[in-house]
């Protein structure tokens, strides 16, 4: 690693930046691999779920946008300490979830789970405010090549953490089932080790700040038409990056069993590996064009894992959407820094937040719910009396918007599966307690439920039940990949535009006159 500011301590800046994404990277994986789990052990559904993945991105989001506005100001030390502690109260939180389930309910559970991931979405969106600008401030004439670098983290961090649910989490885990509680919380060691580094270190003061350029005038970048137009592809790229990657594990589950961690850390590896060499890619067609390619690549990749139906097929699919996705993030905010350069923080803090806005409210949160649609009207269809006995007591909806359904009971669907064993024990445990939780009713209820309808039915409920999950994530997915078809659309859009205008070229900050507006 090599640059015009690179000194042992900027490497460490460097390093303490990527481990800041890692640490997300790993409790994003783990929590993708355990949401049948939460299902499972707490009786969610999948729109339930969805909710409260999307509450791991929502205020990540907000915080980023919010944060980004005296950042300039405040500097980054203080921003990354204070998502050091965040990230260990959200830790406390979140592993607290089934002590609260036993002592308080489903609904405590929920809220507890919530808030643990706002919390952890906190500390991230802290985090990606500081990190973006002040790695275009250590390396100002190659934002584009180390910004790629710097997000190389988030695929790492899938990666360890798809390792530590491939060997400890899901019905048959590589070497031995452990509560999700200890795969979960292995995010707090690089939150530890980036925590040390940024305490000991000085951190350099932001490009925009050195150059003295004004809140106001950071502001008024977003007076410029081709900002406004970015931040709404952004939007879509939440949508489909962080939304899918949300799902992408249990939807696959249905489809490839076991193997889905492996698909997950296998497209995990792809993107980390190219984006240490998007910096080549860019010298030769420029970040516009990348992202174009990026766009038609992800609507073939996502439409080709909606078909697949075995593992080879679903390996050269996600081979595809891998392909596609890998660059969209960090290109996105080098265009930004290097169009942008005197919206500072605010612009590229902007960009990350309205990402992860969309990907919280809408990309997790419709996913789960498109699942849980046509599961439903595909279990409906197959069997009506099989929909009734497995279906959730109340109705549902992400947003006020979109209809009202009764979705799959997960805490049924996950009986099913497994016959009913690990509910057996479930309710010993209530049945033997001295003292008895208060989430024993729930266990009780359940139990009476799968001994009365459930078990005398499941030979028959069991192959329509399994075909609605697989046909629900397959149409969540199909429907999912024109979000990156209509990106391509729009990529294509600039890239003509950039073209009849003289080119795509970086803008330098010093090269502006006081107060002046970057081009277009």
């Amino acid at each position: 690693m090599n640059g015009p500011n690179d000194s042992g301590n900027s490497r460490t800046i460097f390093l303490a930046s990527f481990l800041t994404i890692f640490a997300a990277g790993v409790g994003f994986a783990v929590r993708g691999a355990i949401l049948n789990d939460w299902a499972d052990q707490y009786g969610f559904t999948k729109t339930d779920l969805g909710t409260i993945t999307g509450g791991g991105l929502v205020g990540f989001g907000i915080v980023i946008i919010i944060s980004s506005l005296f950042l300039d100001k405040v500097g980054y030390k203080p921003i990354l300490m204070l998502a050091f502690l965040l990230h260990l109260l959200s830790a406390v939180l979140t592993l607290a979830a089934t002590p609260v389930y036993n002592s308080m309910g489903q609904s405590a559970t929920f809220s507890c789970l919530y808030w643990g991931m706002f919390l952890f979405s906190i500390g991230n969106g802290l985090c990606e405010a500081a990190v973006n600008p002040l790695v275009a401030t250590l390396y100002p004439r190659q934002k584009t090549h180390y910004l790629n670098i710097l997000h190389a983290s988030w695929p790492g961090g899938l990666i360890a953490g798809g390792l530590l649910a491939y060997c400890f989490c899901g019905g048959e885990p590589a070497v031995k089932k452990l509560p999700w509680e200890i795969p979960m919380g292995m995010f707090i060691v690089p939150v530890l080790l980036y925590g040390l580094m940024i305490a000991t270190k000085k951190l350099p003061e932001s490009e925009a700040s050195a150059a003295g350029v004004s809140t106001g005038q950071m502001l008024a970048q977003f007076a410029s038409p081709i900002l406004l137009l970015l931040l709404v592809i952004h939007a879509m790229v939440g949508y489909v990056e962080l939304g899918t990657d949300s799902w992408i594990t249990n939807i696959m589950e249905n489809v490839v069993k076991e193997n889905a961690i492996v698909l997950f850390m296998y497209t995990s590896a792809l993107m980390f590996v190219l984006r240490f060499f998007a910096g080549p890619i860019v010298e030769r067609i420029n970040p516009l064009g990348l992202l174009c390619v990026s766009g038609v690549l992800g609507y073939v990749g996502l439409t080709m894992l909606s078909k697949a139906d075995a593992i080879g097929a679903a390996f050269v699919a996600a081979s595809v959407y891998a392909l596609g996705k890998t660059f969209l993030w960090p290109t996105m905010l080098g265009v930004a820094g290097e169009r942008f350069p005197r919206g500072g923080a605010i612009v590229m803090g902007t960009m990350g937040g309205i990402g992860m806005l969309s990907a919280g409210l809408l990309g997790g949160p419709l996913i789960g719910y498109k699942q849980d649609y046509y599961a439903s009207e595909n279990l409906k269809t197959a069997s009506s009396q099989t929909y009734d006995r497995y279906k959730a007591e109340g109705e549902n909806r992400p947003l006020p918007i979109v209809p009202a359904i009764a979705g799959l009971d997960g805490a049924k669907v996950g009986v099913l599966k497994n016959d009913g064993k690990d509910l057996a024990e479930d309710y010993k445990i209530v049945q033997e307690a001295k003292e008895k939780p208060k989430s024993a009713a729930e266990v009780e209820k359940l139990h009476k439920w799968w001994v009365e309808q459930g078990r005398p039915n499941a030979a028959t409920d069991k192959p329509p039940v399994e075909a609605a999950g697989i046909f629900g994530g397959r149409k969540a997915l199909e429907i999912t990949a024109y979000v990156p078809a209509a990106m391509a659309v729009l990529y294509l859009l600039l890239v003509l535009y950039f073209r009849m205008t003289g080119g795509y070229k970086q803008v330098e900050i010093h090269h502006q006159a006081e107060g002046a507006m970057s081009e277009l």
